[in-house]
């Protein structure tokens, strides 16, 4: 049973750091690649960033370039999401998600597998 698990959300107020875990089970971690996508409120889900299966290659959305970074760690089966600076417009529930290969990293229907979410609260 593919599991898909965040954890590290929070409520913080803006300037200060949040780090997202999400950790993976019951498919070949290290064969997907993995994405954080986010979702406000009546708004759609978005990408926010993405790691290919090395984890080297790495995409950012315009909106977080700079303040976040996403990392993987393959023998530990975890996702990573570094958030600083953050901003009350980075208020959502935060989702990991894998995407079999090849990955479209920016297109939510090319996942195969989401997690749960976390909610990240950020206030002025």
């Amino acid at each position: 049973q593919v599991q898909l698990v965040e954890s590290g959300g929070g409520s913080v107020q803006a300037g200060g750091s949040l780090r997202l875990s999400c950790v993976a089970s019951g498919y070949t971690y290290s064969s997907y690649c993995m994405g954080w996508f986010r979702q406000a409120p009546g708004k759609e889900r978005e990408g926010v960033a993405g790691v290919w299966t090395g984890g080297v290659r790495t995409y950012y959305a315009d909106s977080v370039k700079g303040r976040f970074t996403i990392s993987r760690d393959n023998a530990k089966n975890t996702l990573y999401l570094q958030m600083n600076s953050l901003k009350p417009e980075d208020t959502a529930m935060y989702y990991c998600a894998a995407a079999s290969v090849p990955c479209s990293i920016t297109t939510p229907a090319r996942y195969n597998y989401w997690g749960q979410g976390t909610q990240v609260t950020v206030s002025s």
